[in-house]
């Protein structure tokens, strides 16, 4: 591992993006949030994604140069038409539009379409949070995810993310993938030689394995069995049948430059507490979190991440595998 300065690594990102026909803005949004996810210890949707990226855009599978086309064609509704760009630029457009409705209205719904991946779901909801929101986010990605009982990939992972500010402390966030193992931490654990837990995944026919190559040609399952496949198909009507988006079996992969973009969906509920709880809404937030904090052993969901930011912040840099760093170097 090496240490890389915060301000070598954007820069290092955003020239490899750059010159793989990516333009300044879309490549600055990317990297500062896969940046952001090395910062909080989720390698899986950080810097390594960086090849996958440039791969798809310089194929023209993701359109580096795209301008994101937002409307509001409701007073609570809000939509972003993401042009088969990177879904970062679609938030930084599409998010303070469904911030101000929310605020007006109460409540707000955006609605992403013709997007790419999502990246770390819970950082946008974070930002809501800072915001004096809740906010709940749906994200949908390629079929890697068998349901409950079957053995075909018909779900991506899905995340679900919620985060809900707090008084003199970052927001509480909640982020979870459907599926047991991330089909980033697949890849990673496949470049390692290392194998997955027993019953993250099944082979190409129908197999437990915990071979992490086997599990990417077959099938990731979802945490919890039922209730995991359950979630996976919420997230998928929310992300995709609520936005337009492509569905899961429908999208191309996200880790190779060949196919056709992926157009994947993401959605967002805002909420101003304020409109139904009042002004004590975080005072009673902040009772339920420190009843569970003065239990010994217990913590908040998200804890870990916000001490490996700071820390980060702290030393101004992030640590990446020395392999990885050469590669992206040789990217310029």
């Amino acid at each position: 591992m090496s240490a890389v300065s915060l301000t070598e690594a954007q820069s290092l990102g955003e020239n490899i993006l750059k010159a793989h026909n990516v333009g300044q803005r879309n490549a600055e949004l990317t990297i500062a949030s896969l940046l952001r996810a090395e910062m909080e210890g989720l390698p899986s949707h950080g810097f390594s994604r960086i090849p996958y990226y440039a791969a798809q855009s310089a194929a023209g599978k993701v359109d580096g140069h795209a301008v994101p086309v937002v409307q509001r064609p409701k007073p609570g509704v809000v939509t972003v038409d993401a042009c088969c760009g990177f879904a970062f630029s679609a938030f930084a457009d599409g998010l303070p539009v469904a911030a101000q409705a929310a605020k007006e209205e109460g409540v707000a719904l955006l609605a992403v379409r013709n997007s790419h991946h999502a990246g770390v779901l819970g950082f946008p909801v974070a930002d809501l949070a800072e915001q004096g929101l809740v906010a709940l986010g749906f994200a949908n990605s390629p079929a890697a995810l068998a349901p409950y009982g079957g053995t075909v990939v018909t779900f991506g992972t899905n995340p679900l993310a919620m985060a809900c500010p707090r008084k003199d402390a970052p927001p509480l966030v909640i982020d979870l993938s459907m599926g047991l193992l991330a089909r980033g931490k697949i890849l990673q654990a496949a470049k390692k030689g290392e194998l997955i837990p027993e019953g993250a995944a099944v082979d190409a026919q129908g197999n437990p394995t915990r071979d992490p190559v086997k599990a990417f040609e077959g099938a990731l399952l979802p945490f919890g069995g039922p209730k995991g496949y359950a979630l996976a198909l919420m997230v998928e009507i929310m992300a995709a049948g609520l936005t337009g988006a492509s569905l899961a079996i429908e999208s191309s992969s996200l880790f190779t430059p060949d196919g056709p973009p992926p157009r994947l969906g993401q959605s967002f509920v805002l909420m101003d507490p304020a409109a139904t709880a009042g002004a004590n809404f975080v005072d009673r937030v902040e009772h339920l979190l420190a009843f569970i904090t003065g239990q010994p052993g217990a913590r908040l969901p998200g804890d870990r991440r916000i001490g490996l930011s700071q820390s980060a912040r702290q030393s101004n840099s992030i640590d990446l595998p020395d392999d990885l760093l050469a590669q992206l170097r040789g990217m310029c």
